[in-house]
């Protein structure tokens, strides 16, 4: 008797420990920040930043120490000229989104499509890396390099080149249009209007 109170006196332990390990990690790091480039090797593997990994670990509600974060790279979509990696938090919520409009809409069929058959589920194996099959690497152009930059509950992956010569020019482009005594986080102002009254929708 003694032993199997002492046993599941072990087991609730763990489970807070573990509970609270998780709290932890998801009170510093629900977001990614930053960017990086990283080599890719012949069997496309690739490094990914350590914060990255802090936030799939936290976003992950399967992981706890010792096992490998899950995530979710979508890469459908001819336009996107990168790939998106997905928290399993974030997609997720996707998937709920998906699944709420009608059934047989083609919304919902080409959403299903991009999200769904267009994904490939992975997880960072033991030394920090993504293995990118070669069926991804090829719809972006990847090759020796890798570049890594945050967009909130997802993170992209880039070839360099494309990046620079792309989206780094849209940025600077629209920085440029902008009146040089606007400051772009005066945008954030008016963002309580365009999400609307606590409670609608």
């Amino acid at each position: 008797m003694a032993a199997a109170q002492s046993a599941v006196f072990v087991e609730t332990a763990a489970r807070r420990s573990r509970t609270a390990r998780q709290g932890s990690v998801g009170q510093v790091a629900r977001r990614f920040r930053g960017e990086s480039q990283h080599k890719v090797d012949a069997k496309g593997r690739v490094s990914i930043p350590a914060l990255f990994r802090r936030v799939l670990e936290a976003c992950d509600p399967d992981w706890t120490e010792g096992l490998r974060p899950q995530l979710v790279i979508v890469y459908g979509d001819h336009r996107r000229k990168y790939l998106e990696c997905y928290t399993i938090e974030a997609i997720d919520e996707v998937d709920e989104k998906i699944a709420a409009l009608p059934r047989g809409s083609m919304q919902r069929r080409m959403l299903e499509r991009m999200f769904h058959g267009q994904s490939h589920p992975t997880e960072v194996d033991n030394d920090g890396r993504l293995t990118l099959p070669q069926k991804l690497r090829d719809k972006i152009g990847l090759e020796g390099e890798a570049f890594f930059i945050a967009s909130g509950d997802t993170f992209q992956i880039w070839k360099p080149e494309t990046y620079e010569s792309e989206e780094l020019a849209k940025t600077e482009a629209w920085l440029d249009d902008l009146p040089e005594d606007v400051d772009p986080l005066s945008f954030l102002d008016g963002a309580g209007a365009l999400a609307g009254p606590a409670g609608d929708g």
